[in-house]
């Protein structure tokens, strides 16, 4: 099962960057690949949405649930889609001398082993382009 793990030091608030993660709705607007997402519920501890990814003439759409804890954690768990497993958790630490250090997991099974493979292959690099393109957003958000 392909996995990630990384720790990023940044010099925004953990409350900036939760509120810049847990923003889903504007995802379309910097995250590679992110075609499209409707948000169907959404609360102060809740959000369900659907998202669409592409590349290419690949499409795909899956359900995912946000579970909030305010300015701390994110944990997105898979609902529907073509995955077999998805868990993605995001976690806001502060830092004494300012900033945060973003924890970010991720790890998902594809029900079609062929997917699985073909996905593992561009994993790491598709995962730490979209791990920079939050970074940047904070950076076009925040930085003065």
């Amino acid at each position: 099962m392909p996995h990630h793990h990384e720790i990023r030091q940044l010099p925004y608030s953990s409350s900036q960057m939760y509120a810049l993660v847990v923003d889903i709705k504007n995802y379309p607007d910097f995250l590679p690949w992110v075609i499209a997402l409707r948000v169907k519920k959404d609360s102060e501890t809740e959000a369900l949405a659907d998202m669409i990814i592409g590349f290419k003439s690949l499409r795909e759409s899956f359900t995912s649930r946000i579970i909030k804890k305010a300015n701390q954690s994110i944990h997105i768990d898979y609902v529907d889609g073509p995955l077999k497993y998805l868990r993605n958790e995001w976690e806001f630490i502060s830092r004494e001398n300012g900033g945060c250090d973003v924890d970010f997991k991720v790890e998902f099974a594809f029900k079609n082993k062929i997917f699985e493979k073909l996905a593992g292959q561009f994993f790491e690099a598709a995962l730490t382009k979209m791990t920079g393109a939050f970074e940047q957003r904070a950076h076009d958000l925040y930085a003065k």
